[in-house]
């Protein structure tokens, strides 16, 4: 989008605040506005300056000065703000516009860019599966005396018996959530208009439903699209979500394992690669009909997982998902149809263009512009050094005996574990200067020391269940 049909935006919707986002390394959009009146060619050839120090992950107080750059393209108009607002997403550059690699988006950019320098493709198609629970309470703290988290929902199943004159009754049960209709599913109607707020915003939508975890566990899945650009609409999405239940007295949240006792919110992501619109993961002679670029992708993704999860299970609650022994994609194989591998091959039809691999274990707490840019770099790597993944399993990975069951790698037990391997196993996130040794190091660095060790120092609740009387 030209800068006049940016101003032309502007005039039909009678926006007054320019609003621009970007996203800090951890994966959080961050913004600041402008009036209408700064939207002018200076902005486009300047950018416009903020501190950079106050981000998270970006930059020191002496280093701190930094520019964001609008990618016009992006701009949609904010359905929640009173004053009229155009939303626009932007680059975060160093002064003289030079890129800067600790940006998200920019590792993104230097993905794609990647790809194409190897000639093996030209686009990566990504479609995640985010899902996540609308909750209407949530009440937590922690200090020396005291640790508590207290979460509720109209729906939840714990309210059977709650006095609220009337209790209707109908509560999904634990793991019953999917696909009952009304008056189960109290959400259909917020998730609608979750789904036109993107549609409007400019991103397909392809199905939303309940999920299946009691108290309000549900999912919205987008059309699938470039990785650049899928990130970005994940960004909008996550906004589109929580703002739209904000707007109704609930609340959304992307944090992976809210609830014990139940599922969990996923990410599976869906990947493909495309060379002049022609996809490359098919093949009519090929197991489930995928060609062998497919199967090396895959190789790569299985080799390079305990790495991956870094950045695609970046948090410590993600590893209350991925537990071995449940109905959590920890089985570091690959099968078509079957859920209980982390590389699932859909098969749903023989269309040539739907062809493609879902990657089962990311969850929707990560950064996406990392964890895509990671996904691709792995499967690349798997590609352009011919890596076989194997046999398929074409059986249930979660009842296998337990002979065959120890043979199988799973993905990492903790973030500590996946920080570890990332440590050890990241050359081939390197290729291309996709990311840098600065990049990896900082999330390291931040990830143990904001994340992992707070987490040590703290006691849990269930501690003193088993402790307390020793």
């Amino acid at each position: 989008m030209s800068l006049a049909k940016l101003k032309e935006l502007i005039k039909k919707h009678n926006i007054r605040i320019v609003d621009f986002r970007f996203t800090d390394l951890p994966g959080l959009w961050q913004h600041f506005s402008v009036t209408t009146d700064e939207i002018t060619p200076n902005l486009y050839s300047e950018g416009i300056g903020f501190d950079g120090s106050s981000i998270r992950g970006f930059k020191e107080i002496q280093e701190s000065d930094m520019i964001l750059l609008p990618d016009a393209d992006s701009a949609f108009v904010d359905p929640f703000l009173e004053i009229p607002t155009l939303s626009v997403t932007a680059d975060v550059l160093e002064p003289g516009l030079m890129p800067y690699p600790r940006s998200p988006r920019q590792i993104a950019r230097n993905a794609e860019t990647y790809l194409k320098s190897t000639g093996i493709a030209d686009t990566a198609y990504f479609g995640p599966e985010l899902e996540f629970f609308v909750f209407d309470d949530v009440r937590f703290g922690q200090d020396s005396s005291c640790g508590y988290y207290f979460i509720d929902s109209v729906e939840a199943i714990w309210n059977s018996g709650r006095e609220e004159y009337p209790n209707l009754g109908y509560k999904p049960r634990h793991k019953e959530g999917y696909f009952p209709v009304p008056p189960h599913d109290t959400l259909q109607d917020i998730r609608s208009e979750m789904v036109l707020n993107l549609v409007d915003a400019g991103i397909q939508i392809e199905v939303h439903h309940h999920e299946v975890a009691t108290a309000g566990q549900g999912e919205i899945d987008m059309r699938y699209a470039p990785l650049l650009r899928m990130a970005d609409n994940v960004m909008v999405y996550k906004y589109m979500l929580k703002n739209t239940a904000r707007k109704h007295g609930k609340v959304v949240t992307f944090m992976p394992k809210p609830i014990f006792a139940d599922n969990a919110s996923g990410m599976h992501v869906h990947q493909s690669l495309a060379k002049g619109g022609k996809n490359l993961f098919f093949s009519k002679t090929g197991y489930a009909l995928t060609s062998k670029t497919c199967m090396w992708y895959i190789g790569g993704l299985l080799k390079h997982a305990p790495a991956l999860m870094a950045f695609a299970a970046p948090t410590t609650n993600s590893y209350k998902r991925l537990v071995p022994g449940f109905e959590a994609p920890v089985n570091l194989a690959y099968s078509q149809r079957n859920r209980s591998a982390a590389c699932r091959i859909p098969v749903y039809n023989e269309n040539p263009k739907a062809k493609r691999v879902e990657f089962r274990p990311p969850d929707p707490s990560c950064n996406p512009y990392l964890a895509f840019s990671a996904m691709l770099m792995a499967g690349l790597d798997g590609i352009e050094n011919r890596i076989d993944p194997g046999e398929p399993i074409d059986r249930n990975l979660y009842d296998l005996p337990e002979s065959i069951a120890k043979k199988i790698k799973t993905v990492p037990g903790s973030l500590d574990e996946s920080i570890n391997a990332l440590e050890k196993d990241h050359e081939f996130l390197l290729k291309g200067n996709v990311f840098t040794e600065d990049v990896i190091a900082t999330w390291i660095k931040y990830k143990r020391t904001n994340e992992i060790d707070v987490m040590r120092q703290r006691p849990h609740p269930w501690e003193f269940h088993l402790y307390f009387d020793v």
